[in-house]
């Protein structure tokens, strides 16, 4: 029973990677990557959040908006990692490719989900009244558009070989928090549907969007689209808040419900892995967690 609890109280995170998986605790990163040959590259290391080196940074709202940023940089390159081990190839990308590569995300990000619904809502600015109601059809063209996105992305053969190992990280995140063995025939059971999935997390802020841009008033487009921009980082930090109250209350009837959303739009990110790509996930997780298991509440 001590260990289950252990296991409980320890936040471990992860991300799919091109022919593998990292995982994260509070102070260890791990990528496990599956060569062409079938062996297994193994990459640990230590790292300290902002959020634990300086108080500022763990300040509600704010650490969501530091732990987002931090998120992107270390998922770049970590992908840029793993397409190194998996292809055998020599490149690697610099810190102005992680800067570059952020802000072409960004555009994207801005372009489709917060220009093109603003400017294709106020087509029928004339047939809504109530500002509310105005962006609450805002927000369900930015959620259409996303789903839309998350369909098409979904069907390409490559994008859905990530969403295996996206089910395997899922699977081998469950086994831990439940207590069993860290081993591929554990996870077997588990659904690739994770709660605490980016996928939700990523609904939230949508949805959060449509109280927060509902404050705005109704400006011109230009001004509700650059406005719109600039109280993203403060939309990030309160969804990120609303998912971590939920996931400690993750068993109760009101999280249940929030988190539905996020772990039916799962069934188009997440795949389900096949035993290797559980070994890769189970070797990222080891590797996280240090020595020990039970060790990523502490650093060593």
């Amino acid at each position: 029973m001590g260990e289950t609890v252990k296991r409980e109280i320890c936040d471990i995170g992860g991300q799919a990677l091109i022919e593998g998986v990292m995982m994260r605790s509070p102070y260890r990163l791990a990528m496990a990557v599956r060569r062409p040959d079938g062996t297994i590259v193994l990459k640990v290391q230590e790292v300290v959040p902002l959020s634990r080196r300086n108080r500022f940074f763990a300040l509600p709202i704010i650490r969501g908006v530091v732990g987002l940023v931090d998120s992107l940089m270390v998922g770049l390159q970590a992908l840029s990692y793993s397409a190194q081990v998996a292809f055998d190839e020599e490149t690697k990308l610099s810190s102005f490719d992680v800067g570059m590569a952020i802000l072409l995300a960004f555009g994207l990000f801005v372009g489709l989900f917060i220009a093109l619904p603003t400017f294709v809502t106020s087509l029928l600015d004339r047939f809504l009244a109530s500002t509310f109601l105005y962006n609450l059809v805002e927000g369900g063209i930015r959620i259409g558009i996303f789903l839309f996105y998350i369909f098409v992305i979904s069907t390409m053969r490559d994008i859905r070989r990530v969403f295996e190992y996206h089910g395997a990280e899922h699977k081998a995140i469950f086994a831990f928090e439940e207590g069993e063995d860290l081993s591929p025939e554990s996870a077997m059971k588990f659904t690739t549907r994770h709660p605490r999935c980016g996928t939700s997390w990523l609904l939230v802020v949508m949805v959060v969007s449509i109280l927060i841009f509902s404050l705005l008033g109704r400006p011109g487009v230009l001004v509700r689209v650059l406005s719109r921009i600039i109280v993203v980082p403060l939309v990030a930090g309160l969804a990120y808040e609303a998912i971590k109250l939920l996931s400690r209350n993750r068993k109760s009837v009101l999280a249940r419900l929030v988190s539905l959303p996020g772990l039916w739009l799962q069934y188009f990110t997440t795949r389900e892995p096949d035993y290797a790509q559980l070994e890769v996930a189970f070797a990222a997780l080891r590797g996280s967690l240090g020595e020990g298991v039970f060790s990523c509440g502490e650093k060593k």
